[in-house]
């Protein structure tokens, strides 16, 4: 977070000595604080909304709210709120600003295709996050790195002769070069951190799942089913991609440039740090 902000203030203020208003600074500094203060409270209605998911019932999805009472009582944490997309692609995520008021929400394509064992350790995986406050790192994150790319858009879509800055010579020419450096990189580089805090938390919510349910391989065969239905959600999103447990874009290519770009680590490296020490996955 510090590192976004870093980037925030230093784009702002080469685009503020640019067009010569030191407002620019003030004004990217605020609007980014408002930005964070609305991603915190509408976060998880904003997300919901975007994936149409609807609430369940006890009675609806008998085995979903089992496991997650259970292993909600496991985990110390509260009941959190569950929903379901109407969607054949198996995955589920977890989102909210805390853990009073959190939520889950699964997929019926991933209800069909998992056991019961297999459910709880993709439900245990989601409260881990819940209990990890991935979900409102996520969002922060999120928030920053988009902020930094419309900083970006606007620095690249203004006029670069500008009145005010003709007469800087030397000293404005260079800090036109590092506004516009700055423009096109950082949203590359706020990209690749996103991406990379999204990758380390997924790591992390799997060794923390598989503590809770005292069982990695229900988690391991889970991440091998769904890895092997190669689908994509309906409503899949750039901006919520990373909250997911498998890529809602379904399979990609996981090596080289490729690799770098990925919102989540490679199947195989999940499943192997999973099992590793525990035997094979039963089949």
């Amino acid at each position: 977070m510090g590192l976004f902000f870093a980037i925030v203030v230093a784009l702002g203020w080469a685009v503020s000595y640019f067009y010569g208003e030191p407002m620019i600074v003030y004004s990217a500094v605020i609007l980014a604080i408002l930005m964070n203060i609305f991603a915190y409270w509408f976060s998880d209605k904003i997300v919901l909304k975007l994936h149409k998911a609807k609430p369940v019932t006890r009675e609806e999805y008998f085995d979903l709210w089992n496991a997650t009472e259970n292993l909600s009582i496991t985990a110390g944490l509260p009941m959190p709120r569950l929903y379901v997309i109407e969607d054949a692609a198996p995955n589920a995520f977890a989102t909210g600003r805390d853990k009073e008021h959190a939520v889950v929400c699964v997929t019926t394509g991933l209800l069909k295709i998992l056991d019961k064992n297999e459910l709880e350790g993709v439900v245990a995986h989601e409260l881990s996050h819940i209990g990890n406050r991935d979900i409102l790192l996520s969002t922060v994150v999120v928030v920053m790195a988009g902020f930094v790319a419309l900083l970006s858009d606007i620095v690249l879509r203004s006029r670069l002769s500008s009145g005010n800055n003709r007469d800087r010579g030397n000293a404005g020419a260079i800090f036109l070069i590092i506004g516009l450096v700055l423009a096109i990189l950082t949203p590359i580089a706020a990209t690749l951190i996103r991406l990379a805090v999204s990758r380390r938390r997924e790591f992390l919510a799997d060794a923390s799942g598989a503590l809770l349910t005292r069982y990695p391989e229900g988690l391991a065969s889970a991440l091998r089913k769904i890895s092997a239905t190669p689908v994509a959600m309906r409503t899949a999103n750039n901006a919520t991609a990373h909250l997911f447990i498998s890529n809602p874009f379904g399979n990609l290519k996981t090596s080289g440039l490729y690799k770098l770009f990925m919102t989540h680590p490679p199947v195989e490296e999940r499943i192997h740090a999973l099992i590793e020490g525990n035997g094979r996955i039963r089949e």
